[in-house]
């Protein structure tokens, strides 16, 4: 048996029964729930349909090929593939795959945090439904993803809609007393991502609002021109 690398590990709540069969079966409920009771609601049911209005919005400002990190059951990765375009989803479920690859997209079983195809070449690498909150550090997530993106590569990012800045470890609970394992967790609204971004050489670009959700542009900031002194 193959050894399991830490970041998949990592991973192992999302392949958690709850949230492997709200997949299958395409509908919630499904939550995120922290030590103290708390618990965000997930929307499977968009998640698993297709593309709505406010998807798109995040489509057509897609440049290149596009990289869709954490791409559930796929709709985003099946609407681009279904445009022409180039793309690739990772997940680290493979029911997330498996789903999108069914719906025609492209997809690995990966974790953003491993060795991924086109490092550096990705023309747009995209973090929506919360995605920012892989791993429980957004400033390390932006970091990678400036690794796998071209150097005028656009980051696409889906902030909460409120002001918060947590990090957290929460469990996939389906509401009904199933959960899986802990697992660190983030929520950023627009000022937090912001902040974290520039922190690690991200400059915004734009920011929009589309069905009460909130998203963010970046682009890398470019590398000051040296001085006569330092060439």
């Amino acid at each position: 048996m193959r050894e399991r690398t830490p970041a998949r590990r990592a991973a192992a709540p999302w392949h958690a029964d709850p949230y492997v069969r709200a997949l299958h079966a395409g509908r919630g409920p499904l939550f995120l729930r922290r030590a103290d009771g708390w618990m965000l609601p997930l929307d499977v049911e968009r998640w698993c349909a297709d593309a709505d209005a406010a998807d798109r919005t995040v489509l057509r400002r897609c440049q290149g090929p596009a990289l869709d990190i954490g791409c559930g059951p796929g709709r985003l990765v099946a609407a681009l593939a279904l445009r022409g375009r180039p793309c690739l989803g990772i997940d680290v479920s493979q029911a997330a795959v498996a789903r999108t690859v069914r719906a025609g997209g492209p997809a690995l079983c990966r974790s953003v945090f491993e060795p991924l195809p086109g490092e550096g070449r990705w023309g747009t690498a995209l973090l929506i439904d919360g995605n920012i909150g892989i791993g429980g550090d957004p400033q390390a997530l932006l970091a990678r993803v400036a690794q796998l993106i071209a150097p005028d590569g656009l980051l696409l990012v889906e902030a909460a809609a409120a002001d918060v800045d947590e990090r957290v470890r929460v469990r996939v609970d389906d509401g009904r007393g199933d959960m899986g394992t802990a697992f660190p967790w983030a929520r950023v609204g627009v000022p937090a991502l912001l902040h974290h971004a520039r922190a690690v050489g991200w400059n915004p670009v734009e920011q929009w609002t589309a069905r009460d959700r909130s998203f963010v542009s970046l682009r890398r900031t470019p590398p000051l021109p040296r001085s006569p002194t330092e060439r």
